[in-house]
Order: structure tokens, then sequence, then C-alpha cells
């Protein structure tokens, strides 16, 4: 009993302190006196103990009072964060469409203006093996596709079908090693070949006679003599162009039209859509 008094001797003291006024007034039967020496005393020690007490419970107040404000503004920041983030993905996903929708008029644009059948398809692949070129597109023999048939854009040249499957066919780039294409030089008109040179290279110039008007800058267009490509498509930009004093060709590179990697939607020339309406998609 003595050790519990000692260690709590402090609260039972402040706890004497306010109690002592309460119950003066009570055992006078609560009539007003004036505060003698011990009340004043007491009065005394006892107000600044209370003024500390009153100051503590108030801080505590005002202390959960500002964590609850706190609290709720935390919450209704996370709120907002999630619904701009919402919001950020549905102008990303409209972006894209109106990308996508822009594209598929330019390339409807163009197919109106190429005589004969085509069919638009998505590029839905990259070929990982750097020693064949090529890319895979939606589009197969059901759907009227074949090898050999010219695959382009707006822009120019793509390359040609390799291989079909029923409802995929895989696209041989022009910038493929393997790949030729019959070429003419849109403004002097003179003829010449552009060959594939392997990934990340300019197209090289081929059979260009020394004679002939090439210069750099100079657009080449298909010829239309290789059986593959329809004349009058853009195929690149004649750049490094070797004016050798001796030999009978000029060596030249070509800057390739289209940028392969960004494809996502070509054309097939020559396949005839089996039924109207939007890019389908489909499976080897």
């Amino acid at each position: 009993m003595l050790n519990l008094i000692q260690r709590h001797r402090d609260l039972l003291l402040i706890a004497a302190l306010l109690v002592q006024p309460l119950a003066a007034f009570l055992l006078r039967g609560g009539r007003a006196r004036e505060p003698d020496f011990v009340d004043r005393w007491i009065l005394g020690v006892s107000t600044p103990v209370q003024g500390a007490l009153v100051s503590a419970v108030a801080g505590t107040i005002n202390a959960w009072a500002a964590y609850g404000d706190l609290r709720g503004v935390h919450l209704r920041a996370v709120g907002l964060a999630a619904e701009n983030a919402q919001l950020h993905e549905q102008l990303q996903a409209l972006t894209e469409v109106k990308a996508e929708n822009e594209r598929l008029r330019g390339a409807l644009r163009y197919a109106e203006r190429q005589a004969g059948a085509r069919l638009a398809a998505r590029v839905v692949g990259f070929n990982p093996v750097a020693e064949v070129l090529s890319l895979r597109i939606d589009r197969g023999e059901l759907d009227g596709v074949r090898a050999g048939m010219a695959v382009a854009t707006p822009a120019g040249v793509v390359g040609q079908v390799l291989r079909t499957g029923a409802h995929a066919a895989d696209v041989l780039l022009l910038g493929d090693s393997s790949s030729r294409v019959a070429a003419r030089n849109q403004r002097s008109r003179a003829r010449a070949t552009a060959t594939g040179a392997g990934d990340g290279k300019p197209l090289r110039l081929e059979y260009a006679l020394r004679t002939e008007d090439f210069q750099e800058g100079d657009v080449l267009v298909t010829a239309g003599t290789d059986g593959i490509f329809p004349p009058g498509l853009t195929v690149g930009t004649l750049t490094a162009v070797e004016r050798k004093s001796v030999g009978t060709l000029q060596p030249a590179e070509v800057l390739p039209a289209v940028d392969t990697v960004r494809l996502e939607e070509v054309l097939v020339l020559g396949a005839q859509p089996a039924a109207s309406g939007p890019l389908a998609g489909g499976t080897p």
C-alpha cells in the first residue's frame, strides 16, 4: 500500500487539491463565505494545475481534430489521384482511336486512287530473326491473299507476301537482302533496281547506268516491270550517289519511304476482299 501511494503521490496530491474546495463547499451546505488563507493557498496552487490540465485536454482535442482533417484531405487526394488516372487512361484511348481513324482514312483515300483490287490488313507481329525481315498481317488465303502480292501503304512500298495461312500472312520487307524492286527516277525517268541490304541499312541502287541522270534527293518510284509492284509507288529517296569517272554503273543508296518498324496497317494490292466492312482480325 505504501509503495502504491509513493508511486502515485503526485496524482493524489493534485486530486486532493482539486477535491478540497468542492468538499468544503458541500460541508458548509453550499453557503458562500469569504475565502480564508487555506482556500487562497489551495486556489493559488491548483489554478496553474487546472489551467495546464485544461490546456492539455484542449490540445488533445485539437490534435485529434487536425488529424481527422488531414486524414480527410488525404482520402480526398487519393480519390482525386485515382480519378485523374482514369481520365488520363480514357484520354490515351481516345487519342489512339483518333490516330487509327486518321491512318485508316489515309489508307482508304490511297486505295481509292489505285486501280484493281486491294485489301486492308493490320500488322500483328514482326519476325524477330534478322536474317529474314518480315512482318505478319491478319489477312490470309481465305481473304484472297496470295504469295507474291505487293504490300504498300500511302507512303510507299512495304514488300511482298512471302507465305500465307488461312487468316494470316507473312510479308517480306523491302529492306530484306533478298528483296528486289524495279524502280524509276521520278524526275529523270531513268531506270534502275532497288535492293535490300539488311536490317537497319538503306536500300542499294543497282544497275543505274553512269550515263543516266541520278542525283541526291531524287525520288524513286516503282517502274511496274517486275510483275509484282504496280507502277508509281514510292520506293524511297536517293542519297550517297557515287559519280565514278570509269565503269558503266553509278552506285547509290536509297532511304526507304516507309518506316516498317512503326507500321500498323497496310494494303495488300491485288487481293479481293471477301466482304466489305471494317478490318477483321484472324489467326494463322
